[in-house]
């Protein structure tokens, strides 16, 4: 009867103690599954504390280190947002820092901005006991902490120019690298507007960025709250709609020509 050597056998197993047969090959290792991309969505929308309690509830070693993994790159992803968000409120300012705090600030970089677009901007000028503008600093306000990257300030609009009417009122002067990009008179004087049609247009003119990772867009959409008589059939479509309203109006200057000498040129906005 000839003998297998390579079964697993006692007598096998005796001749390997021996050295008469050299040690058996280890079987080879089944490599673990590369995570199924259902499993890698689910994960990107988490934040690193709800990755933590994860890790801490699964037992499966393969399945805890695809989530350290993600839970240790999050921490590196919230740091760098922490790192930009360099503003977060609404800062009321006065006349004479109008040149400082709106147009020289808009020309800062952020720290690891390499294609230094500058920092957003949003002038807001209101005045009290105007619903309209009372109802659009609260959007501001929203805004402000929900784009913690732009920099958003407020000023009495005839405190930043002179004689400015009501019907003017509220304006919202759009900068960005020291550039006016956009403006909107009488916001919200035609109808009553939405917070979202505002977030839309400061969206388009390039001094708000959406989120950057999908767990920071889960962790807005579970901090809003409905708003039953703001509902639309279709939002996204009246947002850019509005846009394009707005964008297409043809502008004209409420104060004329600027002077040669004029010492308030800073303030010459399209109206």
């Amino acid at each position: 009867m000839a003998l297998n050597l390579n079964e697993d056998t006692e007598f096998n197993d005796a001749l390997r103690k021996h050295g008469i047969l050299p040690p058996r090959e280890p079987p080879p290792t089944t490599p673990s599954p590369p995570s199924s991309p259902r499993l890698q969505e689910a994960l990107q929308d988490l934040t690193a504390d709800e990755l933590r309690e994860l890790e801490d509830d699964i037992e499966d070693d393969d399945l805890k280190r695809t989530v350290d993994v993600f839970r240790r790159q999050r921490l590196v992803d919230e740091q760098k947002i922490i790192k930009r968000a360099r503003f977060g409120r609404v800062y009321p300012i006065g006349r004479d820092d109008y040149t400082r705090e709106v147009t020289e600030a808009s020309k800062i970089n952020e720290e690891d901005d390499q294609d230094e677009r500058g920092t957003g901007v949003i002038c807001f000028l209101y005045k009290d006991g105007i619903p309209r503008s009372d109802r659009t600093f609260n959007h501001v306000r929203e805004l402000a902490g929900r784009y913690p990257r732009t920099k958003f300030v407020s000023i009495v609009g005839d405190k930043c120019i002179a004689d400015l009417p009501d019907s003017r009122i509220p304006m919202l002067v759009i900068y960005r690298k020291g550039e006016i990009r956009n403006q909107l008179v009488a916001w919200g004087a035609d109808r009553e507007r939405r917070l979202e049609e505002l977030e839309a247009i400061l969206m388009l003119s390039g001094v708000i960025d959406p989120p950057e990772h999908p767990f920071q867009r889960g962790e807005r959409a579970r901090d809003q709250t409905g708003d039953s008589d703001e509902e639309d059939d279709d939002p996204s479509s009246r947002m850019r709609s509005a846009a394009t309203r707005t964008n297409a109006r043809a502008p004209k200057n409420i104060r004329g020509q600027p002077k040669k000498d004029d010492s308030d040129s800073e303030f010459e906005f399209d109206m």
